[in-house]
């Protein structure tokens, strides 16, 4: 896994719609002209929330995430009809869709992807690692936005001498992790966030001992990485 091919789901659909009240939605049978599908109502709209992303959560959508568990296997034979597979973490109550592993065969994938930069990277990485010393007191990992801030700036030297420029791409990674949900800030705060559990998923243990030996290396030699990047 190296910095070219680590990639987050880009996301920019609209906000999960909101039913108006005044629609009768059919308790069985077609909901709409043509439709020959099998699930419901409320599957549907979870289905769509997974798709749309970043993830169903089961505070922020309790609806879908209800929807969700109570047609699980319905939806997830959906979405391997699109190569998807979900994924599920019911004690911390979030799911998502990532691309099923199909070995050899040739699949298509619906799930856009970017390319991370250098500092998402790093930033990802600093947030798993939060979130295991968290995981190991039993408790929920919650940072705060100077943390970020400095853990980010000892990579300054292998960026950019511009100050004012890194704190800008150092801003505009927290808002990426942000929309991606993988942020979430607490209420009444506003610098503390709480890192989603999600990550463990995203970043396995494996993953975060490669990155970290690689970050480890660059920041005691300070080698540049502007060119490799392009940014």
């Amino acid at each position: 896994m190296n910095w070219s091919d680590s990639t987050l789901h880009d996301h920019d659909a609209s906000p999960d719609p909101v039913p108006d009240s005044k629609a009768a939605v059919p308790a069985n049978g077609p909901l709409f002209l043509g439709d020959s599908g099998e699930l419901g109502y409320d599957a549907r709209r979870a289905a769509c929330q997974l798709l749309a992303g970043p993830s169903v959560d089961a505070q922020r959508q309790p609806a879908q995430w209800a929807a969700l568990l109570r047609n699980e296997a319905a939806i997830r034979s959906l979405l391997c009809d699109l190569f998807l597979e979900l994924v599920m973490d019911r004690d911390a109550g979030f799911a998502f869709v990532r691309q099923a592993d199909t070995g050899e065969l040739e699949a298509p994938s619906l799930l856009r992807t970017a390319p991370l930069t250098f500092i998402e990277s790093v930033l990802l990485l600093f947030l798993r690692q939060q979130l295991a010393d968290a995981d190991t007191r039993g408790e929920r990992a919650v940072v705060e936005e100077l943390q970020m801030v400095e853990a980010m700036s000892v990579y300054q030297k292998n960026v950019s001498t511009d100050q004012a420029g890194f704190a800008k791409r150092v801003a505009a990674a927290i808002g990426k992790m942000r929309e991606n949900q993988l942020l979430s800030r607490l209420r009444g705060s506003e610098d503390r966030y709480e890192v989603s559990p999600a990550l463990k998923h995203l970043f396995s243990a494996e993953d975060v001992a490669v990155l970290g030996e690689t970050y480890r290396q660059l920041r005691e030699g300070g080698t540049p990485v502007d060119d490799l990047l392009g940014e």
